[in-house]
């Protein structure tokens, strides 16, 4: 998986507003200032394609299905555009993917792929927590390494409703009901499955905590639109209940957001 920072990353930029919740914990706010730039749209459609399915595994994939590659990415694979809960989960799987890219290529984590590709039933949301992301600091294990466990929650039409702070209350079941375990064990099984030894044994490393000591950050990110961004909203947004003091907090927004995510599913479906 390389590393290359995407074209489309350069529309993310850090506003700068100063946002604190009701019991004073910081919140970093972003724009994702994106443009009609189909060169860039297309760079980040092939990148969006493959983690739902890979560009070589495309086509022995829809063998035997009689349809074309975009009908078939269509019809099987991405969530559906108009028929309820399909626009709701591509808003969801969307900010996802951007929160990933965050992580992967602001913050310099190691995020693999592990949600979409696997996904039984298209207009479903993958179980499990919402992004893994893997920091190393030495060849061998250190007590410095960190595993940031993410959840995101996506608003990008409608009235204005604080999805922050639903993120915290899923980000505490990660801990709480060991979401965050049963998804390593699940990144596992698959780098294992395709045969990914050395990244499976990275995964490995932070399946003990206690006796192989690692930091844990938990992070809660809404992705929302500006017509729905509501900065005394999100002022409410309470991490009291949160067990993890290492908790950082992250709202995206941008402009007309849920058209720009329909464009960019046709795009990688008619671009494969």
């Amino acid at each position: 998986m390389s590393n290359i920072k995407p074209p489309h990353i350069d529309w993310l930029v850090n506003s700068g507003i100063k946002l604190k919740t009701s019991d004073g914990k910081n919140v970093e706010v972003w724009d994702f200032l994106h443009i009609d730039d189909d060169i860039v749209i297309a760079e980040w459609a092939k990148h969006f394609r493959n983690h739902y399915c890979s560009d070589h595994e495309i086509d022995e994939l829809r063998d035997g299905t009689g349809l074309s590659r975009s009908d078939y990415l269509l019809n099987l694979v991405f969530p559906d555009s108009s028929l309820a809960p399909g626009p709701s989960i591509r808003a969801g799987d969307f900010g996802e993917i951007l929160v990933a890219d965050y992580l992967r290529f602001i913050l310099q984590y190691w995020v693999p792929h592990f949600r979409y590709d696997d996904k039984a039933v298209r207009d479903e949301s993958t179980k499990g927590a919402d992004i893994l992301g893997f920091k190393f600091f030495s060849k061998n294990e250190s007590q410095k390494d960190i595993l940031a466990v993410y959840e995101a929650k996506a608003k990008l039409t409608g009235d204005p409703v604080n999805r922050l702070q639903d993120a915290i209350n899923d980000s505490v079941k990660d801990i709480t009901k060991l979401r965050s375990s049963i998804s390593l064990n699940a990144l596992k099984r698959k780098l294992i499955r395709e045969k990914r030894i050395e990244e499976a044994s990275k995964v490995k490393r932070f399946q003990n905590l206690v006796d192989r000591p690692y930091k844990e950050i938990s992070g809660a990110a809404a992705i929302l639109s500006n017509n729905v961004y509501d900065e005394q909203l999100l002022k409410t947004t309470d991490t009291s209940i949160h067990p993890n003091n290492n908790l950082k907090l992250l709202v995206i927004k941008g402009e007309d957001l849920m058209p720009l995510v329909h464009k960019l599913y046709d795009k990688a479906a008619n671009e494969a």
